[in-house]
């Protein structure tokens, strides 16, 4: 039985068509997920199915009795949300005809046994215990702490929150009322990895009707077992998830494709036989092929959806100049706000060790929202200073950053003034870039002030590749696109030589895109978050995760490697930057005496631990040339020559320890 009907709805703006002809139908328990490019429609769509708008001609219709409830992209408005007390009595109003059975009992409870014994008190309670009241505190609880809203927040006003805190509420208030038809407008939008996979299983576990409008393939996938696909102003269903969806989408368009070609040959077969008897004057014959062309049904070929084009060349200045080896050396870096700025604890993140970025590596940076992954970000990309340890930058890097907040102003009114504010070209070479991210004709005089967050989420895009960059770090880089256009993002990144390090809550781009992971892990209370290098990619880290893989216990393991003696970050080339605090003193570690008896290794842990041990040989050996070379040039420069020889210090005491460890290993040689 159908909980929802669409018939042939049709919705206009002024004189654009938005809808036209949309038709369709959602059965109880069904799951389907509403995709199409940003602008196609989808959120008109669900706001009229809410009644928050009204159709200009067809009909829609509920089942009788069925409630339905919206999440919007809009901010929060809803007085029942915004006027309440506390984050959790806002949360929990949503059970609303819960809490008057509450009330009710309380109050016949309270009446005393005449009041219990009562037929009303029974029935009350059997409907109590249907609506699951007796869980309602439980439930309220789990989706605050599933949906990330701290335990601190939950008896605060909402309007001490953030927006997307105050959207993750607005979530939880409808999970909690459960109706039977819900209606989800991009619910993933501030959303971290542990809150997706928590709002996922609590869809797919809900027996209610669910139509969610979202750009997150891997939710869709997870979720939805129908999709609604929103295109040309007309909607076309598709069975099965979002990969299913798109085989049987590339399937019919191809099918049309060829529909059309087979339809246009006819056309034109029977046009000329028309031409070809109107001259030999048989009109007999030519008035048949007339009514045979009038019987063939005309098929439109799909059109062909503009995409976004990121090239790997920038407007100005060609291709990026290739940078050294090493490309981002993080050594015991702290990073965070002082005080002063912040008004709180002053580190957000403490590095232990050493973490590097190598030229052409795709990483992407994950962790619970708040842990601290856009100060790390940052601090890499020189807005912040690190408040402990070092930011090595290596030689010839060129940085291209994408912030995650793009609320910021962009210089120039329009999107052409945005662009020519920022390089010096001619209107004709901008308006050709600008096109590559779908901004055309037209479109480049909009007003910055009115663009869509899609649309200044490719603005940004648009700015950032304005010279090529061969080290990229993004934050959030898919927020705000559509699917089309998250694709062409991820092919460009798998395409680009540049080095990447990418803040991403997106799956699909984390798994299609980086190689390995940055992890981060929040610290217990008042302790800083701490980050940890994972080898493998998405997939394979939540894999491991499974099986017991955490920041601290890859710190642990690292530690027990390395005997307590911690990493040594090696430099970049004399051309790189280092940023960072004061350095310290490091502890002498005294060289461990070698076993009188060593036990022999395997050859494959012999030549694994050799090959570990020679490439630091290696590696050490070619920085210390490097700085003696720079500590001849830096005899006048005391702040330089200060830092080149507490370097050389470090390096020095590193290579004696590595030459150690190659005579121990070499008298475990296998025999």
């Amino acid at each position: 039985m159908s909980v929802l009907r669409l018939e042939s709805v049709r919705r206009e703006i002024g004189d654009f068509v938005i809808l036209d002809g949309v038709s369709g139908a959602i059965a109880r328990g069904e799951r389907v997920g509403l995709v199409g490019a940003n602008g196609s429609g989808k959120t008109t769509l669900l706001r009229l199915i809410a009644r928050r708008d009204e159709p200009d001609a067809g009909r829609i219709t509920t089942a009788r009795g069925v409630r339905s409830g919206l999440l919007s992209q809009e901010a929060v408005s809803d007085p029942a949300l915004t006027e309440a007390a506390s984050v959790r009595m806002a949360v929990r109003a949503g059970a609303h005809p819960v809490e008057e059975l509450e009330r009710r009992l309380a109050r016949m409870e309270g009446a005393g046994a005449a009041g219990v014994e009562s037929a009303e008190y029974a029935e009350a309670r059997d409907r109590f215990e249907t609506l699951d009241g007796y869980r309602l505190d439980q439930r309220v609880d789990e989706a605050l702490s599933g949906l990330g809203i701290a335990a601190a927040d939950w008896a605060k006003p909402i309007a001490l929150l953030s927006g997307g805190e105050q959207t993750r509420v607005a979530l939880a208030r409808l999970l909690v009322q459960d109706p039977e038809l819900l209606l989800l407008d991009e619910p993933t939008n501030h959303l971290d990895l542990a809150a997706l996979e928590w709002l996922e299983t609590a869809l797919v576990r809900r027996h209610g009707a669910l139509l969610v409008a979202s750009h997150d393939r891997a939710s869709l996938d997870a979720v939805a077992t129908r999709i609604w696909e929103l295109r040309d102003r007309r909607l076309e269903a598709f069975r099965g998830d979002y990969s299913a969806y798109l085989l049987q989408r590339e399937g019919r368009d191809a099918r049309q494709r060829k529909d059309a070609e087979v339809g246009a040959a006819a056309v034109q077969r029977e046009q000329e036989l028309i031409a070809r008897y109107r001259s030999h004057r048989k009109f007999t014959q030519m008035h048949e092929h007339e009514r045979r062309l009038d019987k063939i049904r005309q098929v439109d070929a799909p059109r062909r959806q503009a995409r976004l084009t990121v090239g790997s060349s920038g407007l100005v200045g060609g291709a990026p100049v290739r940078s050294g080896d090493l490309v981002i050396g993080l050594e015991e870096v702290v990073v965070g706000f002082p005080p002063a700025i912040q008004g709180g604890p002053p580190v957000a993140i403490a590095a232990v060790g050493l973490l590097e970025a190598r030229r052409g590596e795709r990483i992407g940076i994950v962790g619970p929202n708040g842990a601290g992954k856009t100060t790390l970000l940052r601090t890499i990309g020189g807005e912040l200073a690190p408040l402990a340890g070092f930011v090595r930058t290596g030689a010839a890097v060129q940085a291209g950053y994408l912030a995650q907040i793009r609320e910021r102003v962009i210089a120039g009114a329009t999107v052409l003034d945005a662009l020519l504010a920022v390089v010096d070209v001619d209107n004709g070479p901008a308006r050709s870039y600008l096109a590559r991210f779908l901004f055309r004709g037209d479109e480049v005089h909009k007003q910055v002030s009115d663009l869509s967050g899609g649309e200044r989420s490719r603005l940004e895009l648009a700015l950032l590749g304005i010279t090529a960059a061969n080290l990229l770090l993004l934050d959030e880089p898919t927020n705000h696109l559509d699917i089309p256009a998250r694709e062409a993002l991820e092919s460009f990144l798998r395409s680009s030589t540049a080095t990447q390090l990418i803040v991403s809550h997106d799956r699909r781009l984390l798994e299609h895109v980086c190689q390995r992971l940055w992890v981060v892990e929040p610290g217990s209370t008042g302790e800083p978050s701490k980050v940890a290098a994972f080898e493998g990619g998405h997939r394979e880290w939540r894999a491991a995760v499974a099986g017991g893989w955490s920041v601290a216990s890859e710190l642990a393991r690292l530690a027990r490697r390395t005997n307590g003696r911690g990493h040594l970050a090696i430099a970049p080339a004399a051309n790189g930057r280092v940023r960072g605090a004061a350095p310290t003193d490091a502890a002498t570690v005294p060289p461990r005496p070698r076993p009188t008896r060593p036990t022999p290794l395997s050859k494959d842990t012999y030549r694994r631990q050799m090959t570990v041990v020679e490439t630091d040989l290696t590696r050490l050996g070619l920085r210390k040339s490097q700085l003696e070379l720079a500590l001849d040039g830096a005899r006048t420069d005391y702040v330089a020559l200060r830092r080149v020889s507490s370097e050389l210090a470090d390096v020095d005491a590193a290579l004696a320890q590595a030459e150690e460890a190659w005579l121990a290993l070499e008298a475990r040689a296998p025999r």
